[in-house]
């Protein structure tokens, strides 16, 4: 009788054992495992249930979607934590993000966001999206709101209330932080005690201070310390976007950067940062006008221009800027995307004041550059880096993966390459071919530090119970395609990415699936 009792009970477990596996929704055998964490990677089978994953090891059973992964590497979904991204809502399929491994993105980066975060929340929610983001509110945004058209000074008490009011509201409402974009208007007017002052009120909700800090070329150490200072002062994390070195003159100072990094680190700040693997910029050509001079509505531009010794001035300052960052003319500077003419896209600036002017001499490519702020600006690729100053910063243990890229519009100018390759050219070109990284540490980088980092619960993890936030790819064959004259081209080698659970790339190709969910942090309701 004990006999037949211990067989039932025996024939009961394994029967639980074996419906616990039939309903498994999805099982990746075999691959072999990188979880994030930098530990070294392992062979197992992946199991996800209702969006999460529930069991990691030498599974048995079967599952609704079987994924043999055998000689391609498993790892949680990559997570960018630098993007101009907003666009998803008109782009939902995110396709240049999902393709390259992303499955998550942080937007309102260098100070510009949108303002009602529960509302842009509410909207990603109700859109369905492939890809899960999450929003920093923008001090850009908070301060065209609060101040009006006059930008060149600081606030009153009263703005200043109510940009601390707007910024807070967006914390409840689920912000991860607050951006500064000190090189663009109308941050770059703002003073540090008024970032500091902002900041405060994030750091009580645990939030981020993340920075397009004021100067990444000959002024990038007084930058520096400001950063420090706003981290400080305000007691918040602080973060670096795009960490790099502009300008010839600058070249080579890395360690020195990194030295003043870990300099605040020891002092007791939080400080990390990001970066694109690529060495050059890309943002709006009328950056290279003064501040000063681009203050305003287009009628005070048109106002300094024909004044003569204001224009005198603009011009002397544009070259001076030009000569300190050591170069002699504006050939590092490629335009993508000119709506007022596009044929000039993908030409240098001088190819384009040839085309454009039938001269190049210097006055007349600063001629060009005034002209395309006139016509409403236009975005350019800045080659203005040094790969080797590029690399050592990739190695700094508390360096992200983000490529500074929208959702691409495919085969609309010619944009940066990082939109399309970024995660998969570290991969690529860092790792496999280069060997600068292990790959454990490449995919820490993409996954649990920016989780970490940005309060992301349960995401950037591959463990039991986090979210099914998934990518598998081949190793030997994963690549970044695109290329600064030719960018239109999504990365390959990725076998499979889901997105809490659902796969939306199936063999390089998107499957029309929309999973993606807003993320807020920790501190908020989740």
């Amino acid at each position: 009788m004990k006999h037949n009792i211990s067989f039932f009970y025996l024939c009961v477990i394994l029967a639980a054992t074996n419906v616990s596996a039939q309903n498994y929704d999805l099982l990746i055998r075999g691959g072999r495992v990188v979880d994030g964490a930098g530990n070294p990677a392992f062979f197992a089978d992946v199991a996800v249930k209702n969006g999460r994953i529930v069991a990691i090891g030498k599974l048995t059973g079967d599952a609704k979607t079987l994924v043999d992964a055998r000689g391609l590497v498993v790892t949680p979904g990559f997570i960018d934590v630098h993007t101009h991204a907003e666009d998803v809502l008109k782009q939902p399929l995110a396709e240049n993000y999902v393709r390259m491994g992303v499955t998550t993105v942080v937007v309102g980066n260098c100070g510009g966001s949108k303002r009602d975060v529960a509302e842009f929340l509410r909207q990603i929610q109700q859109t369905n999206i492939a890809i899960n983001v999450a929003t920093l509110i923008g001090h850009n945004t908070v301060r065209i709101k609060a101040m009006g058209g006059s930008f060149d000074r600081a606030p009153t008490d009263e703005q200043l209330a109510q940009m601390k009011l707007l910024v807070e509201q967006a914390m409840k409402d689920g912000a991860v932080g607050l951006s500064t974009g000190l090189i663009y208007l109308p941050g770059t007017f703002a003073k540090t005690d008024e970032i500091i002052t902002l900041a405060k009120v994030v750091a009580a909700y645990d939030g981020i201070y993340v920075s397009h800090i004021r100067n990444e070329s000959t002024r990038i150490y007084e930058a520096l310390d400001e950063l420090f200072r706003i981290a400080r002062e305000a007691g918040i994390r602080a973060h670096i976007s795009h960490i790099k070195l502009t300008g010839k003159s600058m070249w080579g100072q890395t360690a020195k950067v990194l030295g003043a990094i870990e300099r605040a680190r020891a002092d007791g700040l939080d400080i990390t940062q990001d970066q694109y693997v690529y060495p050059a910029s890309s943002t709006g050509i009328s950056r290279l006008i003064p501040e000063s001079a681009r203050e305003g509505d287009s009628r005070k531009f048109a106002d300094r221009l024909a004044d003569p010794q204001q224009k005198a001035q603009i011009v002397a300052e544009m070259k001076k800027s030009l000569k300190r960052q050591g170069f002699k003319n504006y050939a590092y500077v490629m335009i993508a995307s000119y709506a007022h003419a596009p044929s000039l896209n993908g030409l240098n600036l001088i190819e384009a004041t040839r085309k454009t002017r039938g001269k190049d001499s210097l006055g007349e490519q600063i001629e060009m550059i005034l002209d395309i702020h006139k016509n409403g600006g236009a975005s350019a690729v800045f080659h203005g880096m040094n790969e080797d100053d590029l690399q050592k910063y990739l190695v700094h243990p508390n360096t992200m993966v983000a490529s500074d890229s929208s959702v691409a519009d495919f085969q609309k100018g010619v944009p940066h390459p990082r939109g399309y390759g970024n995660n998969a050219r570290v991969l690529g070109r860092y790792v496999r071919e280069l060997k600068l990284l292990r790959l454990e540490d490449a995919i820490r980088r993409m996954t649990t530090l920016p989780a970490a980092t940005f309060m992301m619960k349960d995401r950037g993890q591959l463990r039991e119970g986090a979210y099914a936030d998934l990518v598998v790819f081949d190793p030997a064959t994963v690549q970044d395609n695109a290329t600064f004259p030719d960018p239109h081209h999504y990365a390959t080698g990725f076998k499979r990415v889901f997105v809490n659970g659902v796969a939306v790339i199936e063999d390089d190709k998107h499957t029309g699936a929309r999973p993606g969910q807003p993320v807020r942090p920790v501190t908020n309701s989740f």
